[in-house]
């Protein structure tokens, strides 16, 4: 039963998220696919070098970093990524964290830098522009605003270096190592904290 003064959605299942991950996978990658086709977009390369996962793992840990300490600073942050990840983390067991990490790196990282920043021009505009609608995609309402700003953050990470290297294997690497490790993390700290409550 509903609780009507409860404002807050009802938490949703782990076969929900699953499914909602990766239908929003399949769309994203489709929207990227169609828009590459109709604009006659040429896809940002994917350099299969040790160097790019090197670089991808280098933006991964700088991104990973960044976010602990804006975690423990910013308590708007900190309780904005708390209600998105308690509602994207919690239902998951410990091997869906592998589809958290797969899924949004390679359909997100295909459409917001592979297609959308040449789209846009393969410039330091484009990044702004691709890393605010990437941002707007992280919005789950308007009290998430500080998750938003920092999906945005990530978003002109993950693009300036697809910019600098020209290889969108970093990106995908720093984003599939980030939610990954990230979310890790969140479960494993949620984990102990209600064990030891």
């Amino acid at each position: 039963m509903t609780n009507h003064n409860n404002l807050e959605t009802e938490p949703l299942t782990r076969t929900q998220i699953l499914v909602v991950m990766g239908v929003t996978a399949v769309l994203l990658l489709a929207v990227a696919k169609l828009w590459q086709k109709l604009g006659s977009i040429a896809l940002v390369e994917v350099q299969l070098t040790g160097k790019g996962f090197l670089l991808g793992i280098a933006v991964a840990g700088g991104i990973i970093a960044a976010s602990s300490i804006i975690y423990r600073l910013w308590p708007e942050y900190r309780r904005s990524a708390d209600a998105y990840l308690e509602l994207v983390i919690k239902p998951l067991i410990w091997p869906d964290i592998i589809w958290l990490g797969l899924l949004p790196g390679l359909s997100e990282e295909l459409l917001f830098r592979g297609v959308m920043l040449p789209a846009l021009g393969f410039d330091l505009t484009a990044v702004i522009l691709s890393s605010l609608l990437f941002g707007v995609l992280h919005l789950s309402g308007l009290q998430q605003w500080p998750y938003g700003v920092w999906a945005t953050i990530v978003g002109f990470a993950l693009g300036y270096s697809a910019l600098v290297t020209g290889n969108l294997l970093v990106p995908i690497v720093a984003h599939i190592i980030t939610n990954l490790i990230s979310s890790s993390l969140w479960k494993a700290g949620k984990s102990v904290g209600m064990s030891s409550s």
